[in-house]
């Protein structure tokens, strides 16, 4: 497969937020722009390999600003990186407050995506590389990233297990 650049994978995601998406302090519901998140991710990985995906998995979600009522969120992403059958891709969500102009970063996350064949099984991509600063910047760190990444869903498996899937108030069943 022939190497694409991580510019062509970009997926730019416009929302206004209208009362409807907003929380009891009139603010977008964090699950809302999760949503958003998975799915601006989604369409920059297939349009990276052109295959449909799955998530695997989504890094912290830190909301670092708050997005009013009546402002617009627009979320950018890219492919940072891949390996195999997987996809780290990098989303930035910013809000604007359209009467002022006023600009903020409300969030960053990283997330892995999975190609998948027509079975649901895991399906090569093609490689994927850096041409700005910032790219690099992000193409660099990802392998640590994906082995944090790796820790993580051990820890998260241990854990399954350890909890299984009995109910916590008949703990001697």
């Amino acid at each position: 497969m022939e190497a694409k650049p991580c510019i062509d994978s970009l997926a730019v995601k416009n929302s206004h937020v209208l009362p409807p998406d907003t929380n009891s302090h009139g603010t977008l519901f964090g699950g809302k722009l999760m949503a958003y998140i998975d799915d601006v991710a989604a369409i920059a990985s297939v349009r990276h390999c052109r295959k449909p995906v799955v998530t695997a998995s989504t890094d912290s979600v830190d909301f670092l600003q708050p997005v009013f009522e009546g402002d617009t969120i627009c979320l950018e992403a890219f492919v940072t990186w891949t390996h195999n059958t997987s996809m780290e891709v990098f989303v930035k969500a910013i809000t604007e407050n359209l009467l002022t102009g006023e600009r903020k970063v409300c969030t960053t996350a990283f997330l892995s995506m999975v190609a998948v064949d027509e079975h649901n099984q895991p399906t090569p991509v093609p490689p994927v590389y850096p041409e700005s600063k910032e790219e690099k910047w992000l193409h660099e760190g990802a392998a640590k990233r994906r082995e944090q990444r790796n820790l993580r869903r051990k820890e998260s498996k241990e854990l399954a297990e350890l909890f299984g899937t009995g109910l916590p108030w008949k703990k001697d069943e």
